[in-house]
């Protein structure tokens, strides 16, 4: 019987399976982020962990097992100084996985493999994103759009602090997802990161603002040349900026402002669509 026999084989043979297992924490280490599949993204992360586990403690040991492990030896340098300082107060979880759909082809799940707060850390930026569009919307809903182009969000930061302190069941701007994302990827970072958070925040949003605005301008310079130019449409399942409806509703295709919800019959689902598609941002 198959008794203690622990994790996947990848239908390899045991040196196959060793080596290439390291040649994949020795790429996370060097790149700070791989994209591989999903199966083995997590076999590779819990040899990583254990790594970096290694490098925290920095003793002639440590240094040895880490060495018989990695491929290239350059690595050493960066997983005792870099990666030490950088979770020297984290007590684990030093990586992240991010699923990245199927592979073309074989259709084998593909992720996205990554050391958390590395240079180009995907939870960070997305978070930057959501908080830019979060604090957006409120504003929009509560000023009018000529005030938010003009003033923007105004101070940033103290709103990122703010929402840092609160607690899950406390009311705020941002929903509880995002700032439960936000308390997360900033708990083990400094104030510096705060201000560097708040700075992404407020160029998306920027860029929200000015995007619909250059397309338009865009617009009306070539309708000035031809007079029949149709003005351009969104993305079927593009939400508006303080979009209140169910996404599922939109990418069926009531993506007009004030369009209703396809009900049956195909005549009055082309119908709304058509409309749809007539709207312009």
């Amino acid at each position: 019987m198959k008794h203690g026999v622990a994790f996947r084989k990848f239908s390899r043979t045991s040196s196959h399976r060793n080596l290439m297992l390291r040649n994949l924490v020795t790429s996370l280490f060097e790149h700070e982020q791989i994209k591989t599949t999903l199966p083995k993204a997590r076999d590779a992360a819990r040899l990583a962990e254990k790594i970096i586990t290694l490098g925290k403690k920095g003793h002639n040991a440590a240094q040895a097992r880490a060495s018989s492990f990695l491929l290239k030896p350059s690595i050493l340098t960066k997983l005792f100084s870099t990666f030490a300082q950088r979770y020297a107060d984290r007590p684990g979880g030093y990586t992240r996985i991010h699923k990245f759909g199927n592979r073309q082809g074989d259709n084998a799940p593909h992720a996205i493999l990554e050391l958390v707060d590395n240079p180009r850390d995907l939870k960070w930026e997305m978070t930057a994103r959501a908080v830019g569009r979060e604090l957006l919307k409120d504003k929009v809903n509560s000023d009018s759009s000529e005030a938010v182009v003009d003033a923007g969000l105004g101070r940033v930061v103290n709103l990122l602090r703010a929402e840092k302190g609160l607690e899950p069941e406390e009311k705020g701007l941002l929903r509880p997802m995002t700032r439960w994302n936000l308390q997360k990827v900033l708990q083990f970072r400094g104030p510096r990161d705060v201000v560097e958070m708040s700075k992404k925040a407020r160029v998306y949003a920027d860029d929200l603002m000015a995007t619909p605005m250059a397309h338009q301008t865009m617009h009306e310079e070539v309708k000035a040349k031809y007079p029949h130019t149709p003005q351009p449409r969104r993305l079927a399942g593009h939400k508006r900026l303080a979009e209140t409806r169910p996404a599922l509703v939109i990418a069926q295709g009531a993506l007009g402002p004030g369009a209703s919800p396809p009900t049956k019959g195909k005549k009055k689902r082309v119908y709304v669509l058509e409309n749809a598609l007539t709207q312009s941002f």
